[in-house]
């Protein structure tokens, strides 16, 4: 598997963050007019009445604060507050649920926790006040970073609860301990979440399975990562999930299903980034597939996705050479040394044109690398300088750029082949005209 495999599956995992409730489902599941006709339901102890005096002034700031005057609406409850001294616990409870009703919706979360904190500090509510409100902090916890606190308000949720589980408190349970690095923590509750939706017969929603996936991801699970990768596109089918599912194949050996998914992501249209046309470059070529690495690289390059640099014009060109098309790839190394400060594609082009049998071609093209500098092999031009020389029958110039070539370790034995027979060359050579005096 290549890096670049990997860092397009890490790209798409940094995308897996915290999705927060909307702001309807992290209001408390009470609401005023609701809780004054409450009376009958269930009671974690005996529950006073709301009376109708402190209800209607309730409403009243309820309204206004509807109305848009919040601030009308703050100083409403106020007033109740100073006569809260008479109140019971249900209405005192009721009044703070909506102080943090108020905050919440002004995005003033460290006031609207210590509201609703206030509201399940009373001991006589209704349990499903008691549930809703437990729930909105451990959810208001999360929003404000506070990842501790979110799964304590949960497990205080637990206590209290006596029904089943939904699966939303194990996907907020599972998002706090990532946030907190507890991945096996996670993991367990939003598999558990995926498997009650699943037995209900529901889909189990996006951002789930995003999350399970970057859990799996971080703990190093690559073959879990892929069956979940599988799912996604399954249920979801985005761009982003094809690319990443073939990263994963990488990553677990799995290289025809690699090209496989590549290829198919880039039939329907799916990529469309130069990160993802040149991932499916080096996917070709790792697959011994250089013509298509070559063709998709030219295509994208013409569209002007992908830019017209010396990168990606000594990649083409490179593709070409494995694709035994040399005269394709002299165009794209022409543009790469151009561009190019050191010589290293101009001694590219001479081995290029001597394959060609170019060798004035390859002669020039290797005198200029020569001239540049910055070779990381120099040898190899001198070697391609003498080769088009001898083939040009320029003996002498021949036997000294082998004479250079051999002053390098690595073509010192190759050089010394080569004037021995340069030398053999020329004096056949010589010795043929002398004849024919």
């Amino acid at each position: 598997m290549n890096t670049l495999n990997s860092l397009f599956l890490f790209a798409g995992l940094t995308s897996a963050t915290l999705v927060l409730p909307s702001m309807a489902s992290m209001i408390p599941g009470v609401a005023l007019a609701s809780a004054h006709a409450e009376q009958g339901e269930p009671k974690t102890k005996r529950v006073p009445a709301l009376r109708d005096k402190v209800y209607s002034q309730l409403a009243r700031a309820q309204k206004m604060a509807d109305d848009g005057d919040v601030a009308g609406g703050l100083a409403a409850l106020d007033s109740v507050k100073e006569r809260s001294s008479s109140m019971n616990a249900y209405e005192k409870a009721m009044m703070y649920n909506f102080y943090g009703f108020i905050y919440y919706n002004e995005n003033r979360l460290p006031e609207a926790i210590k509201a609703f904190e206030q509201v399940v500090a009373e001991d006589a509510i209704p349990e499903s006040l008691q549930l809703s409100t437990l729930f909105s902090l451990a959810q208001l916890s999360m929003a404000n970073e506070d990842y501790q606190g979110s799964v304590a308000y949960l497990n205080r949720w637990d206590k209290v609860n006596t029904k089943p589980k939904p699966d939303s408190y194990y996907v907020l349970k599972s998002q706090a301990f990532y946030q907190m690095n507890k991945y096996d923590d996670a993991l367990g509750a939003i598999n558990t979440a995926i498997t009650l939706a699943e037995k209900d017969g529901k889909t189990p929603k996006e951002n789930w399975l995003v999350l399970q996936r970057a859990l799996y991801y971080s703990l190093q699970q690559p073959e879990m990562v892929v069956s979940v990768l599988e799912k996604m596109i399954a249920l979801y089918n985005k761009p982003e999930y094809w690319v990443q599912l073939s990263g994963m194949y990488g990553e677990v050996g799995r290289e025809k299903d690699q090209l496989d998914t590549i290829e198919a992501a880039y039939q329907q249209g799916y990529l469309k980034t130069k990160g993802d046309l040149r991932n499916l470059a080096q996917i070709y070529m790792f697959n011994g597939l250089p013509y298509k690495a070559a063709k998709v690289m030219k295509q994208a390059q013409a569209k002007g996705v992908v830019e017209d640099n010396v990168k990606n014009n000594a990649f083409i060109a490179e593709a070409y050479v494995q694709a035994k098309e040399e005269r394709k790839a002299i165009g794209f190394f022409e543009k790469a040394a151009a561009a190019e400060r050191s010589g290293i594609y101009d001694q590219r082009l001479a081995e290029v044109y001597i394959n060609l049998e170019l060798f004035s071609e390859a002669a020039d093209a290797a005198r200029e690398a020569l001239d540049k500098g910055g070779l990381d092999f120099e040898s190899n031009a001198y070697v391609a300088l003498g080769m088009a020389q001898f083939n040009l029958q320029n003996f002498d110039a021949s036997i000294l750029a082998f004479e250079q070539a051999e002053k390098h370790k690595r073509s010192e034995r190759l050089a010394q082949q080569w004037i021995k027979y340069v030398k053999n060359e020329k004096l056949h050579a010589e010795t043929l005209k002398q004849a024919l005096l």
